[in-house]
This record gives C-alpha cells, sequence and structure tokens, in this order.
C-alpha cells in the first residue's frame, strides 16, 4: 500500500517538533480530511535555512511534511515556492490517488509560509 520510503518518514519523521526563533510560522488544513499541517521556518539571505513541521493526520500528510523539510530546506525562496506535488511525491516514492491531497497540503502551507 505504502511505499518503504513514505513509512520511513512516517516512522522516522526528519526535521519534527516546533522551531525555537523561527522567523514565519503557518498552518493549515484541509478541510475535507480534517488534516493539519504547521510549518516553521528560519529564513536567512534568501534561503530557507531550517524548516520544521508538526501534522495530524493521515499517515501520508505527516510523511509528506516530512519530506517537505527535506525538499526545502537549504534552498532559496524562489527554488522553494517552486516546489510542486510532484516533487513531495517523488520523495515518498509515489502516492495512491486516495493519498495524494498530502501533497496537496504539503505545498499549499511552503507556498503560504513563502508569501512576500
Amino acid at each position: 500500500m505504502y511505499s518503504a520510503r513514505l513509512l520511513d518518514h512516517f516512522q522516522n519523521p526528519r526535521n519534527a517538533g516546533e522551531m525555537e526563533g523561527a522567523s514565519v510560522t503557518v498552518e493549515t488544513s484541509n478541510p475535507v480530511c480534517g488534516d493539519i499541517l504547521k510549518l516553521w521556518a528560519k529564513i536567512e539571505d534568501g534561503h530557507v535555512a531550517r524548516l520544521t513541521f508538526k501534522c495530524r493526520g493521515c499517515v501520508a500528510s505527516m510523511a509528506c511534511g516530512s519530506a517537505l523539510t527535506e525538499l526545502a530546506a537549504g534552498n532559496t525562496i524562489a527554488e522553494a515556492r517552486a516546489i510542486t506535488t510532484a516533487d513531495v511525491e517523488a520523495a515518498v516514492d509515489g502516492l495512491e490517488s486516495a493519498s495524494k491531497h498530502a501533497a496537496v497540503l504539503a505545498v499549499d502551507t511552503l507556498k503560504k509560509l513563502l508569501v512576500g
């Protein structure tokens, strides 16, 4: 059902938890399934220096939150804004159609974080 990579992100989440001294924090929820993703970022010199997350939701949403932090951290803001749902799906070795909302939630939250 889930890929080994997705399960690894779920069981061993990267960059999980709140961040002290974050430059920006946002939270997004999916009103259909009820999943909630919250991101904290430290923005320095036009780069996403550090990104952490907390998620309340399904296995796929938690795994996509973890994968997103690895995809975006270290990138310029423009590079991070260019991350797509396909990038997040690839980072967890794919999602079943019923779980694609997880990648959408991750990308929507990142875009909200990087506004402005």
